[in-house]
């Protein structure tokens, strides 16, 4: 599922990069990607704001949007992510369980970003979210695993717990969200990153008894 995930979403960058659409970047984010103004009218009667592609359901963008990436290091940065992590705790949940867990992940994620701008008609895209989920899981399930990291620009890379490092990450999402004045209207969407990385770890240590079953 990991590979199957990361696959995919270079696929679809491919294809909206090269792929001769027709379409701008910004018209398939407006249309695939998560606009939270138009989440919050669902089921007010309100009139949504139009999109560039029309028959797409809005709630089914809680998904699509962690397809659509910004570019080429957007989306590297976040399939590396998955690279390093994700394939321990897919052996951990199982596959249906662990691809039930990223995309859990990722609404969950699109939600916190909606109730933190729920005005923005700036369209939400990325996989951070869904991939920020599986950071919390890790956290929860290989707290003690040794990985390497690149700190600033030192050119040689430390070995430390996951722990330590995961713990940074996450302080370092807060941290960008108090200087950027709370996240409104801003280019990285850190109330999406702390959101998912609260559901997977919240949602991994509600099944961790369970999941010990599988780590023996």
């Amino acid at each position: 599922v990991t590979g199957t995930i990361i696959f995919h979403n270079i696929l679809v960058h491919q294809v909206l990069t090269y792929g001769n659409i027709g379409l701008s970047h910004y018209a398939v984010a407006t249309a695939f990607g998560l606009i939270p103004a138009e989440i919050g009218h669902i089921g007010t009667g309100a009139a949504a704001a139009t999109t560039a592609l029309s028959g797409i359901p809005e709630p089914l963008t809680l998904i699509t949007y962690t397809f659509i990436h910004g570019g080429w290091l957007h989306l590297a940065a976040n399939m590396a992510f998955m690279w390093v992590f994700a394939d321990n705790v897919e052996d951990a949940y199982g596959h249906i369980g662990f691809l039930l867990l990223y995309i859990v992940c990722g609404i969950i994620a699109a939600c916190a970003h909606v109730v933190a701008n729920p005005g923005s008609a700036v369209p939400l895209v990325g996989a951070s979210g869904a991939v920020s989920g599986i950071l919390g899981a890790y956290l929860v399930l290989f707290p003690r695993a040794r990985i390497w990291v690149l700190f600033l620009k030192l050119p040689i890379p430390f070995r430390i717990s996951a722990l330590w490092a995961l713990v940074m990450w996450i302080g370092f999402q807060v941290l960008a969200l108090y200087m950027d004045g709370g996240g409104q209207e801003v280019v990285v969407a850190w109330w999406a990153h702390i959101g998912g990385f609260a559901a997977g770890f919240l949602i991994t240590g509600a099944f961790r008894r369970t999941l010990g079953t599988r780590l023996a």
